[in-house]
Formats: C-alpha cells, sequence, structure tokens
C-alpha cells in the first residue's frame, strides 16, 4: 500500500526510473557505469543511481550488494577494505575487464540513441549535482557567497536558453 498522500508512480518504491519500472539486468549495467565516476561503497553507488534518476529511484542495499558480490566474483569490480572516513565499508572499483564492459555499454547506448547514450542521463546528473552545491553554499556561505552563486546560476541559466536559441 502507498503512503497517504503520495501520487501513484511517485518516487517512494524501490525499482523505478524516470517514471518506469527498471528491468532486473538493467541494474547490473547501471552499477557498472557508476563505477565509471570512480571507486565507491555500495551506499554512494546507490546514491549516484538516485542522482542520475533525480530522486525518482534508489536501488534497495539487498539488491545492490548481492549484484556487487556477483560482479566482483566475475572479476568485474574488485572490493578492497576503505581506509580513512568510509572504515569499515568496502569501497569497489572496476577492473579493466568491468571498465571495458562498462564502456561497451555506454557505446551501446550511443549505438541505440538512448537517453543513457545521448547524454540526458549527464546532464540530469550534472543538475543534480550543481543543485547540491547550491544548498551547500546557501548553508554555508555567507551572504556576499550567496548573491554571487545567485548570478552564477542566472548566467548559467541564461547560457542554457542561449543554447536551445541558437
Amino acid at each position: 500500500m502507498r503512503p497517504p498522500g503520495k501520487p501513484h508512480g511517485e518516487h517512494g518504491h524501490h525499482g523505478h526510473w524516470a517514471g518506469g519500472r527498471v528491468p532486473k539486468g538493467n541494474v547490473r549495467g547501471l552499477l557498472l557505469a557508476a563505477l565509471l565516476d570512480g571507486p565507491a561503497h555500495g551506499y554512494e553507488l546507490m546514491r549516484r543511481l538516485e542522482g542520475q534518476a533525480s530522486g525518482r529511484w534508489r536501488p534497495s542495499s539487498g539488491s545492490v550488494y548481492p549484484l556487487l558480490q556477483l560482479l566482483e566474483d566475475e572479476g568485474l569490480v574488485r572490493g578492497r577494505a576503505s581506509d580513512g572516513r568510509n572504515e569499515g565499508r568496502k569501497v569497489y572499483e572496476l577492473t579493466e575487464p568491468g571498465r571495458a564492459q562498462a564502456d561497451a555499454g555506454q557505446l551501446r547506448d550511443l549505438a541505440a540513441g538512448t537517453a543513457a547514450g545521448s547524454g540526458y542521463l549527464d546532464l540530469r546528473a550534472e543538475t543534480h549535482r550543481l543543485h547540491a552545491a547550491a544548498r551547500q553554499v546557501g548553508a554555508a556561505g555567507d551572504p556576499a557567497q550567496v548573491q554571487q552563486a545567485v548570478e552564477i546560476i542566472r548566467g548559467a541559466r541564461q547560457a542554457l536558453y542561449g543554447l536551445l536559441a541558437q
């Protein structure tokens, strides 16, 4: 049963991506692609995938960790003990065969003309990162820094509309 006041299809149910269901086989490719951004522990990978979906989908730890173990068993990722602030967490990184498979998946997406291959997911992810940075400036910046951030974002918005007008 869905929570009261939450419309059907909105974020809140694991396994959904951009308004549709993520086929289980796709999570494997999405995880490999998320590791192209660099090594990460499981929860960081879940956050990356959630960011790419603009918060509309986040895989559960019950699906990510067994899949990471499988990818490690297949030699596509390597897990190592974390050092530093993520003490006790295992950090995963692509091996050469894993990188080749992740790259091949992106090339296949590009050839098929899907949103992932044509840059829409990259645009969405960068927009999410910009939003996170703006929140940090709003929370920690002084009034002059906040005003500077407003001007930077205003300029970026205007530049994007200018791009469409060309």
